[in-house]
């Protein structure tokens, strides 16, 4: 979805393919900052005030994330869909439990939605590169490599 012109040299339907892309990131990554914020309200356990104060950082961590992708989209003359109720319906990240955490789960949770999302934004760097954008895969290139980092991170509490 192309709302805007633009003197950006990429052609109109590849913008608007790689739109499409980001956009569905925004909602997967949306999605996971929403629940990392589950999360943290609502874990449970011995290292409680830890784990709060981490996934509160991670929260943090993801939201320039966001920002970068809505903002490709617009450079590119697209639309960012980024409501909450948007990225709900878009997201293809599986559900939170609504009910309190005991720490494991959450731990284990929110890695499986970082590995989702890092295996999907590394999908998206080959599928921007093979549009011919590459300020795109660029993007989902520093993307992946920030959720593969948390994902060790997460990781390492389980181990």
């Amino acid at each position: 979805m192309t709302a805007y012109t633009t003197k950006i040299d990429i052609p109109a339907e590849t913008r608007r393919a790689v739109v499409d892309l980001l956009n569905q990131h925004l909602a997967d990554t949306f999605d996971l900052y929403s629940q990392i914020k589950q999360a943290h309200w609502n874990v449970k356990g011995l290292h409680f005030i830890a784990l709060h104060e981490l996934f509160d950082k991670l929260a943090a961590d993801v939201l320039p994330l966001i920002d970068d992708i809505a903002e490709r989209i617009t450079t590119l003359s697209g639309v960012a869909v980024g409501t909450i109720r948007s990225a709900a319906r878009a997201s293809r990240l599986m559900d939170f439990p609504l009910a309190g955490v005991i720490e494991r789960e959450a731990l284990e949770l929110l890695s499986d939605r970082y590995a989702t999302l890092a295996a999907s934004a590394r999908e998206a760097i080959d599928t921007a590169a093979s549009l011919g954008d590459v300020d795109t895969a660029d993007l989902f290139t520093g993307m992946s490599r920030e959720l593969d980092k948390t994902l060790w991170v997460l990781e390492a509490h389980l181990q």
